[in-house]
């Protein structure tokens, strides 16, 4: 029970795909605010790198948050809001998705007993809440519980589980309403020190701005530690995003704007050889095409869902910088390969024909990955964090 100094709140630690993310039943939670957003960073332990007294892992593929309730609408099974809380600064976002983490919901939902299993297998309708999209999740169950062990494996997660098959096709627009925000399958534009930069904004899941690599003197090598150590690269990138944001109606200055979250940036070439961030030499034909994925200011240790998403949805359409860039026949038909820092990710794209290519739309376009409980408790809350006593709600 709560003491004097601490408030306690039930929480669920869960890996989705290549991130790890608290989950929490909404109703054990202050109502969406101040008193909310408060919590989730102490729960964190942000604003701070080391995110050393809370139980971030101080980076952004670890401070992420998702709370869930049962579902009040026909079509969705539950409801789902994404958090990102930012390690070094008191911000959490809400406007987008985790494409990783939402891989965990259905095995969260059904242990927690929100969907009912009847057999070996059940596809879960998500409603997320920041998109206000559905996503299907179709998982393995054994006993009514989700299943682990399988032998899925996914880059940058050891070993193997069980595989969560993810379905993206009713995500277009996500957060613009428009598969192409700006209205192009591609553009140029020029940034502020003169470089000029081939792009192509698509929104699948989360909007995603895809920058031609060559244009910012990248040759395919990079890492995401060579690529924050630049002195230039993270500010032109950061500069892309900021002016595509304004095609995605996020503000209308992309000056004001520091580290923008979205649209996250989705680096973009050829497929190129490199050595991964755990020192295996990765060839240009394991892959259809290169990615570098970038988001708060940092570049992801791997390949966002939703960037994957966005890289699936483009490369079906002729003209977008993910369409010129890809190898001329695929690895596999209807999938596409992407290159990234911890080897490849492989997403399912099957587009409907249709003579304009701003209005494409998907029969298929999702992925594979894996998820588990990690742990399952008591988070305790500081009360010196609260401006006045918060009401927990009833169970």
């Amino acid at each position: 029970m709560d003491d004097a100094d601490m408030i306690e709140v039930p929480a669920v630690l869960m890996r989705g795909g290549t991130s790890k993310a608290l989950f929490f039943h909404e109703k054990d939670l202050p109502p969406a605010g101040p008193d909310r957003d408060r919590m989730l960073l102490r729960a964190m332990g942000s604003p701070d790198l080391m995110q050393i007294d809370g139980l971030g892992g101080s980076r952004l593929v670890t401070s992420k948050i998702a709370i869930i309730r049962p579902s009040d609408r026909p079509d969705a099974d539950v409801i789902y809001t994404f958090a990102q809380v930012d390690t070094d600064r008191a911000v959490i976002g809400y406007n987008g998705n985790c494409g990783n983490i939402s891989s965990a919901v259905a095995p969260f939902a059904i242990d927690e007993g929100l969907v009912a299993t009847d057999g070996s297998e059940v596809t879960v309708r998500i409603w997320n809440a920041n998109t206000d999209k559905i996503l299907r999740s179709r998982i393995q169950v054994k006993g009514g519980r989700a299943r682990v062990l399988g032998d899925c494996a996914i880059p940058g997660v050891p070993g193997t589980g069980a595989e969560i098959m993810m379905d993206y096709a009713d995500t277009v627009g996500a957060a613009t309403g428009r598969l192409f925000p700006s209205g192009a399958v591609a553009e140029a534009i020029t940034l502020s020190d003169g470089t000029e930069v081939r792009v192509t904004l698509c929104d699948v899941g989360n909007a995603g701005v895809f920058i031609r690599a060559e244009d910012l003197g990248m040759d395919g090598s990079e890492l995401p530690d060579r690529i924050m150590a630049d002195p230039v690269l993270p500010r032109r990138i950061a500069e892309v995003q900021a002016r595509m944001g304004v095609a995605c109606g996020y503000w209308t200055d992309w000056r004001s704007v520091d580290r923008p979250a979205l649209p996250q940036a989705l680096l973009v070439m050829p497929p190129t050889g490199f050595r991964t961030s755990d020192g295996r030499d990765f060839t240009a034909g394991e892959m259809d095409v290169w990615g570098r994925m970038f988001f708060l200011g940092k570049c992801h240790d791997s390949m966002s869902g939703t960037g994957s998403m966005c890289f699936a949805a483009a490369s079906a359409v002729p003209g977008t910088v993910v369409a010129d860039a890809m190898r001329d026949t695929r690895l596999t038909p209807d999938r596409v390969v992407i290159g990234h820092p911890l080897g490849a990710m492989s997403v399912e794209v099957e587009p409907i024909s249709t003579s304009d290519p701003l209005q494409t739309r998907y029969a298929r376009l999702g992925f594979a990955r894996t998820a588990r409980r990690l742990m399952a408790g008591t988070l305790y809350i500081p009360r010196d964090d609260w401006p006045r006593p918060v009401t927990l709600a009833a169970d």
